[in-house]
C-alpha cells in the first residue's frame, strides 16, 4: 500500500505540461499542475485568483446546491444562480394548484415576496488539504478491505473532527482520489436559510422536455435564482423573518460579452462521479445490468406516471419532480449504451487493458505490485454478475412502490416503540409528522397502486422465486398469486395508505400495529433480501476495489509526465476548455450558439414545446437591448469543450478573466459515455448564456431591481 501511494506522489512531482481540454482538476493543485497550461490555453487571471486559502477567490463564490447540483453567488446580497432543473424538486413543493411556480413562473419583487424553501441549503467549500500522508500512515498495517474501511472512516472521522475544532459552523470529510491512492480533507460551510426569488415557467425553464434533454442544439432557460439568508453576523442560521441576506466573502462578476468560437472558458462546480478507469468487463457490466434493467422498469413506471400527469393537472404538479428525475436517469442511460456501441467503448478499453498487462509483464516490480489487477476485477465482476443483476431489479422495481418507501420511513420508531420511552416516541412522531404531510402532498393513490401492481408483476417475472422477498410468498399462498388481490388488500389495510388512517395510527403507536402493516411487513421482507444481497456482493465488490486501488497505481505509475486528474466524487474541480462547434456527423455540424430563432421554430402544440405568448411577443418584436449579441440576435445556449458530469449542473461558467458568461446545465447526446471515456472530437457541455438569463429576469419577468444588485463588467 504505501509503495502504491509514494508512486501518486511520484506522478504529481513529475508531472509535465500537458494541453488537454479533458479533465476535472482538483483546485489545490492547479497552481502546482495546470497553471502554465491555463495561461497558454488562454485563461488571464492567476491560479490564486482561482482558488486560495489566504485571500479571497473565485471558489469562495461556487456553492454546493442542495445535494447534487452547483450554484454561484451573483451579488452582493447573496442572490445564487443554479439551474431550473435543479430547483425544480424545491419548486414543485412550494407550488399548488393556485401558485403553480412550475407552470407560471414566480418573481419577487421585493425581500419580503421571496419564499423560503424548507430542507434547502447551500454549502461552501471553506479549504481542502491533502492529507494523504496521515491516511497512509493508519493504513499501514491494514490486511484486508474490511479493516481498511473501517481505518479510513476511524481516521477521516478524527482529521475532520480536528479540522474543524469547535467551530460550530464548519463540517469536514475526507474524500478518497484515485481509487483510495490519495486522500483529501474537505471542510465546508452550510448555510439553510435559502430562499425563492425567481423562476421562469417551465415552458422556459424545461422547454425541449424530455425530447430536447441531453440534445443539442437547445434553447432552453435552465436557471432559477434564490437567495442565502444568514444572521446578523453572517453565520449560518435557521429561518427566521428577521435573518438578513448573506454578504459573501466573493460574488462573481457578469459579463455581456458573449462568446465567440475558440474563446477561452473554465467551469468551477462540484462533479457528482465518474468511472474513467473503468475496465471493459465493469463497461460490459454498466451497459448489460444497471443501464438495460434501468431502462426497462423505468419505462414501464414512467408510461404509468406520465398517462396519470396528462389526465389529471392535480397529479401533473405532485409527480413533476418525481418524472423529471426517472425520465433524466432513463434518458443517460438510453444514450450512454448507444455510444457505447457507436464509440466501440469495451473493446477499446479491452486495448488499453492488454497494453497495460504487456507493460506489467516487462518488469518483475510491476508484476508484483500489478500483476492480478485485471484478472481480479474481470473474476469479481463476474462471481457478483447475477447478485447485480438481483440487485439492480430490487432497486429498480420494488423500491418504485410509493407506499412501501414510506412506510419505511418507521423502521427506526420499531425499536423506540419496543423501548417504550414515551419522550423518544413523541420527539419521533413529531419530526415524522412533516415527513408525512410532505408525502401525502405529493401524492396521488391510484397511481402508486398501478405502480405497485406492475412493479411487482415485474420483479416475479424477471427474478427468480427462490431468490424473491418472502412477501412474494404470502402472495402465491394466500392471494393465489393475484398480485391485484395482495396489492388491493394492501392499500385496504395499511395505515400508510392515507393521512387520516395514518393520523389515527400516531395518536395510539404500538410496536405490533407497526409490525403488522402490510406495508411495513413488505418493506421489512424488501430490505431483508436487500441486506443479504449485499452480504453476499461484498466480498467481490471489495476484490474489485482492492484491485482497481492497484490498476490506477499502476496507470499512474505507467503515465508519469502525462496529466491525469482523479475521478469526479462531489469535490470541487475546474475543468477548462474552448467554445466550440462540432462534427456529430457525415455531412452534419453544429454551431456553437443557438438564437431566440430556434424558440420559435421549435413551437409546437405539443407541452414541451409550448411558448407562452408573452415570451413569442417579446422575442417578435426583437427588444433585445444590451443582452443582443453582435448580430442584433439573442443568445440562447452555448457550448464548449469541457469535462462536466451530473453535479456540475448549475455550474458558472467563466471567461478568461474569470466572468460570468453562462449556467452550464447538460452535455450531448453523442458523447453520453462521457462518465466513463473522454471523447475529444465530440463532447460538449450545453449552457445556458447569461444574457438570455438577464433578459428573461428583466423584460419578461420585470425583476429588473434584481439586475440593479448584480456586478456587471463594463
Amino acid at each position: 500500500m504505501k509503495k502504491l501511494s509514494l508512486l501518486v506522489v511520484a506522478f504529481l512531482l513529475t508531472f509535465k505540461l500537458a494541453v488537454a481540454d479533458e479533465g476535472m482538476w482538483l483546485l489545490p493543485l492547479i497552481q502546482k499542475l495546470n497553471a502554465d497550461v491555463l495561461k497558454k490555453a488562454g485563461l488571464k487571471i492567476s491560479a490564486e485568483d482561482i482558488y486560495s486559502i489566504n485571500k479571497s477567490s473565485l471558489k469562495d463564490a461556487i456553492l454546493i446546491f442542495g445535494g447534487g447540483c452547483t450554484g454561484s453567488v451573483i451579488s452582493k446580497e447573496g442572490l445564487v444562480l443554479t439551474n431550473h432543473h435543479c430547483g425544480y424538486g424545491n419548486i414543485q413543493r412550494l407550488s399548488t394548484m393556485e401558485n403553480n411556480y412550475l407552470r407560471d413562473g414566480f418573481w419577487a419583487m421585493s425581500r419580503q415576496e421571496e419564499i423560503p424553501v424548507p430542507g434547502l441549503s447551500v454549502t461552501f467549500i471553506d479549504r481542502m488539504e491533502d492529507v494523504t500522508a496521515q491516511m497512509n500512515q493508519a493504513l499501514k498495517d491494514c490486511t484486508t478491505e474490511a479493516d481498511r474501511a473501517r481505518v479510513i472512516a476511524a481516521t477521516g472521522d478524527e482529521i475532520s473532527k480536528k479540522a474543524v475544532g469547535d467551530n460550530p459552523y464548519l463540517r469536514a470529510r475526507v474524500a478518497s482520489m484515485y481509487g483510495g491512492n490519495m486522500f483529501y480533507l474537505v471542510v465546508t460551510k452550510a448555510y439553510n436559510d435559502v430562499r425563492l426569488v425567481g423562476t421562469p415557467p417551465s415552458s422556459i425553464g424545461r422547454y425541449g422536455g424530455d425530447t430536447d434533454n441531453w440534445i443539442w442544439p437547445r434553447h432552453t432557460g435552465d436557471f432559477a435564482i434564490f437567495r442565502i439568508y444568514a444572521d446578523k453576523d453572517n453565520n449560518p442560521v435557521a429561518y427566521d423573518p428577521s435573518n438578513q441576506p448573506y454578504k459573501p466573502i466573493r460574488h462573481l462578476t457578469i459579463s455581456l460579452a458573449g462568446v465567440k468560437e475558440g474563446d477561452f472558458n473554465m467551469i468551477i462546480g462540484q462533479p457528482g462521479r465518474t468511472t474513467r478507469f473503468m475496465t471493459s468487463s465493469e463497461v460490459k457490466e454498466q451497459r448489460d445490468i444497471v443501464n438495460e434493467i434501468g431502462i426497462y422498469a423505468r419505462t414501464i413506471y414512467q408510461d404509468i406516471v406520465q398517462a396519470d400527469m396528462l389526465a389529471d393537472p392535480k397529479v401533473q404538479l405532485q409527480y413533476a419532480s418525481k418524472f423529471s428525475g426517472s425520465s433524466n436517469w432513463w434518458k443517460k442511460w438510453t444514450g450512454m449504451s448507444e455510444t457505447f456501441a457507436k464509440l466501440d467503448v469495451v473493446n477499446r478499453r479491452a486495448e488499453e487493458e492488454k497494453a497495460f498487462e504487456a507493460w506489467v509483464a516487462a518488469h518483475p516490480t510491476r508484476q508484483a505490485n500489478y500483476g492480478t489487477a485485471i484478472g481480479d476485477i474481470n473474476n469479481a465482476v463476474a462471481g457478483r454478475r447475477d447478485l447485480r443483476y438481483q440487485q439492480t431489479y430490487l432497486t429498480e422495481s420494488l423500491n418504485r412502490m410509493e407506499i412501501v418507501s414510506f412506510a419505511g420511513q418507521l423502521q427506526r420508531f420499531l425499536p423506540i416503540l419496543e423501548k417504550g420511552d414515551q419522550k423518544e416516541i413523541q420527539d419521533f412522531i413529531t419530526g415524522f409528522r412533516s415527513a408525512a404531510t410532505r408525502f401525502f402532498d405529493n401524492y396521488n393513490q391510484p397511481t402508486d397502486r398501478k405502480i405497485c401492481v406492475a412493479m411487482l408483476r415485474l420483479y416475479a417475472e424477471e427474478i427468480e422465486r427462490a431468490d424473491q422477498p418472502s412477501f412474494y410468498q404470502t402472495i402465491r399462498n394466500d392471494y393465489n398469486r393475484s398480485i391485484d388481490a395482495f396489492v388491493n388488500d394492501m392499500f385496504a389495510k395499511s395505515f400508510f395508505a392515507t393521512s387520516a388512517k395514518l393520523e389515527a395510527f400516531l395518536q395510539n403507536p404500538t410496536a405490533e400495529a407497526l409490525k403488522n402493516d402490510p406495508a411495513f411487513m413488505v418493506n421489512t421482507s424488501i430490505a431483508q433480501k436487500a441486506a443479504a444481497l449485499a452480504a453476499q456482493i461484498a466480498p467481490f465488490n471489495e476484490q474489485v476495489s482492492k484491485a482497481q486501488r492497484a490498476y490506477i497505481a499502476g496507470t499512474l505509475e505507467r503515465n508519469q509526465g502525462k496529466a491525469l486528474y482523479p475521478d469526479a466524487n462531489s469535490t470541487l474541480r475546474l475543468t477548462y476548455g474552448h467554445v466550440k462547434s462540432y462534427v456529430p456527423r457525415d455531412a452534419v455540424e453544429y454551431n456553437f450558439y443557438t438564437s431566440h430563432r430556434g424558440i420559435l421554430e421549435k413551437e409546437d402544440f405539443n407541452w414541451e414545446f409550448e411558448v407562452p405568448p408573452r415570451l413569442k411577443e417579446l422575442l417578435q418584436n426583437k427588444d433585445f437591448g444590451r443582452y443582443a449579441n453582435a448580430k442584433g440576435e439573442l443568445s440562447i445556449c452555448f457550448i464548449n469543450n469541457l469535462d462536466i458530469t451530473n453535479g456540475n449542473s448549475g455550474s458558472p461558467v467563466l471567461n478568461a478573466k474569470g466572468e460570468l458568461i453562462g449556467c452550464a446545465f447538460d452535455g450531448n447526446w453523442e458523447a453520453m459515455s462521457a462518465d466513463v471515456i473522454f471523447e475529444p472530437e465530440l463532447q460538449r457541455s450545453i449552457s445556458v448564456d447569461i444574457r438570455y438569463v438577464l433578459w428573461v429576469v428583466d423584460k419578461f419577468g420585470g425583476a429588473g431591481h434584481l439586475i440593479s444588485e448584480m456586478t456587471i463588467a463594463r
